[in-house]
């Protein structure tokens, strides 16, 4: 489900990471978030998340600055005041609402990536993708490890097969099991036609 390879390029400085705050029963989940991480470093590339040491979003967070890179935490003030707020961070921006995070680590990416992670992680992955196919951005999504999203990518092939999505829209995605993989695909993919626009 990855998008057709083109020849221009997406400039990619800042990637926004959704992904659990739960710890995983697959100790390789935890280990790949780890490793995502560390590849955004090792491309000087700034991670952006929702600022939490626990869980995938934790290791997300500890591999990227381990490997020496920027990190940029945004986190709603009542989940920060359970100190579950990761304390290494380049910046942590408090917020008010989970909305009001979600608007700032949009804004701050040229692009967004999808860990395992449960119903926080599908609202900000179903936000942004929802937003790409209105046109309201263009930035690309990826998804890391094809075997934990493959429920989900099936279930969106079931909605292209009944109407309720276009083939276009799920082709956007750009799904991967390597960290390296799925960085070059969201630098190589470009944006599909809003939903709504006239031919």
């Amino acid at each position: 489900m990855s998008n057709k390879q083109a020849s221009s390029s997406t400039a990619i400085s800042a990637v926004t990471v959704f992904a659990g705050a739960r710890e995983s029963v697959d100790e390789s989940l935890t280990t790949a978030a780890y490793k995502f991480g560390s590849a955004l470093a090792a491309k000087g590339l700034t991670l952006v998340y929702g600022g939490g040491r626990l869980g995938l979003m934790g290791a997300v967070a500890q591999g990227a600055i381990d490997g020496g890179g920027k990190t940029i935490g945004i986190m709603p003030r009542h989940l920060a005041q359970h100190e579950i707020a990761h304390t290494g961070l380049s910046e942590l921006v408090l917020v008010d609402t989970l909305a009001e995070r979600k608007h700032i680590m949009s804004e701050r990416c040229d692009a967004f990536v999808a860990l395992p992670g449960g119903a926080g992680t599908l609202d900000e992955l179903f936000d942004e993708w929802t937003n790409q196919q209105l046109g309201l951005h263009t930035k690309p999504i990826g998804l890391l490890d094809k075997q934990f999203w493959q429920p989900l990518t099936a279930m969106i092939d079931h909605m292209v097969a009944t109407g309720f999505v276009r083939q276009a829209d799920r082709d956007s995605f750009v799904v991967a099991d390597s960290p390296e993989e799925l960085l070059q695909g969201l630098t190589q993919w470009t944006p599909q036609a809003p939903r709504w626009a006239t031919s």
